[in-house]
């Protein structure tokens, strides 16, 4: 079976919210999701980066650990994997044997036919199961209440990272609407954890939680002492926790290591073990492409997959610790859904970067380099910024001097072909 051409005919979109098919095929299936451990995260950012942080700590205890995650960087296998071995072609394809008649039956007979994550989630399930994984580790697609990975009812824990502004034509206007979605994966009797925000965003998850009987953990920014950071790490002391030790950069993973630790103390608490060595371990070897992630070292190059404003602010955020005394220069790819306008409005904000825009990898899903253009010159000099095919970018970049940082940011779908080209 050629997979990727079984796989193209999917619509890879999201459609009107409904759980039916995800019901329709666990039903059928005999819900696989029902005998699994699940530690299920939402959040407009951080989802990634909380779920290999607690499948990298539950691994160095000994766990089988299942993980779900979207998109892929290089593979489409990456997305499933158990103890961070990727799915093989020959499971996938058994896997898409079993699931493939019952598509058919299920396209048959609805008006909305099955949609290429809702192929995946039941691929995930099914794989885990079969693996009898102690725990699975579940990041979900889009929102929360009506994503495929929301089949899962009784979840261990529920973690909700962040929450900003992103896909607002599906998940709301304002905050806490976009709160509400995420909030769909609180469930009766379980644990939810958060890291407090604006009341009017913690009001949401505090009702919800009461509603369902939920016992809400919010972590708050008092719980953090003892911070400081170098080139390859990040201390701090959280709660009684003491002398942790991060290997990814930036403020917003000290959060998003604060929720993992939040975790594994209730897991603790249900009767699973998880000990302090495995924890610190965990945290501090964790492996998360994509993100601040340093391609190259001389000059510098470093891919962060930045596409929102929450993200381009935690990019800020590193480039200030980091990199203010190095000369900057952001090469820029941004999909046609996201709102470019405001993600270059806050990337405008250093004064001192130089801007390369790019028209992505694909040009039916990219803003193309001159519409990004016309937008970026609102906001900065034209001597301050160029136009660019990616390829071309990257190569200026390995040419850089020794004192330039290129950034290579906007979209996790061209880290595919960045590596390529470097490995060129």
């Amino acid at each position: 079976m050629n997979i990727e051409e079984y796989l193209s005919n999917f619509f890879r979109g999201t459609k009107n919210p409904s759980l039916n098919a995800m019901n329709y095929l666990m039903n059928e299936f005999k819900h696989p999701e029902d005998k699994l451990k699940a530690i299920h995260i939402a959040g407009t950012n951080g989802k990634g980066s909380v779920t290999e942080m607690i499948t990298n700590v539950l691994i160095k205890e000994g766990y089988t650990v299942g993980k779900y995650i979207s998109p892929h960087l290089i593979k489409y296998n990456e997305r499933i994997s158990v103890n961070n071995k990727n799915i093989s072609n020959n499971e996938m394809e058994k896997l898409i044997n079993k699931i493939n008649p019952l598509i058919e039956k299920y396209n048959s007979e609805s008006d909305v036919p099955v949609t290429l994550f809702e192929l995946e989630t039941t691929m995930a399930f099914l794989y885990f199961e079969a693996k009898k994984c102690d725990f699975i580790v579940l990041e979900t697609g889009l929102g929360g209440l009506y994503d495929c990975t929301n089949i899962i009812k009784h979840p261990l824990v529920s973690v909700i990272t962040s929450i900003g502004y992103d896909h607002m034509h599906i998940l709301g206007n304002t905050l806490p609407e976009i709160a509400y979605q995420k909030a769909g994966i609180i469930k009766d009797n379980s644990n939810t954890v958060i890291f407090e925000g604006k009341p009017d965003i913690d009001n949401v998850f505090i009702n919800e939680c009461k509603e369902k009987n939920n016992t809400l953990h919010i972590i708050e920014k008092t719980n953090i002492s003892n911070y400081s950071f170098d080139n390859n790490f990040q201390y701090f002391d959280f709660k009684n926790f003491k002398n942790i030790t991060i290997n990814l950069k930036g403020k917003a993973q000290v959060r998003n290591a604060c929720l993992c630790i939040e975790v594994f103390k209730i897991l603790n608490k249900l009767g699973y073990h998880i000990d302090k060595e495995s924890i610190l371990d965990g945290l501090k070897t964790v492996i998360h492409n994509g993100r601040m992630e340093q391609l190259k070292d001389n000059p510098i190059i470093i891919f962060d997959g930045a596409h929102n404003e929450p993200a381009i602010e935690n990019l800020q955020d590193m480039v200030k610790m980091y990199y203010e005394k190095k000369k900057r220069i952001y090469i820029i790819s941004i999909l046609k859904r996201k709102d470019y306008n405001k993600m270059l409005e806050l990337l405008a904000e250093d004064k001192e970067a130089l801007f390369v825009l790019t028209s992505g990898n694909n040009q039916d899903k990219f803003a193309s380099k001159d519409e990004l253009y016309e937008c970026m010159k609102k906001f900065v000099n034209t001597d301050k910024i160029y136009k660019k095919n990616l390829d071309e970018a990257i190569i200026d970049a390995i040419n850089s001097d020794s004192n330039t940082v290129n950034f290579i940011i906007g979209s996790f779908y061209t880290y595919g072909t960045v590596i390529e080209i470097l490995k060129k």
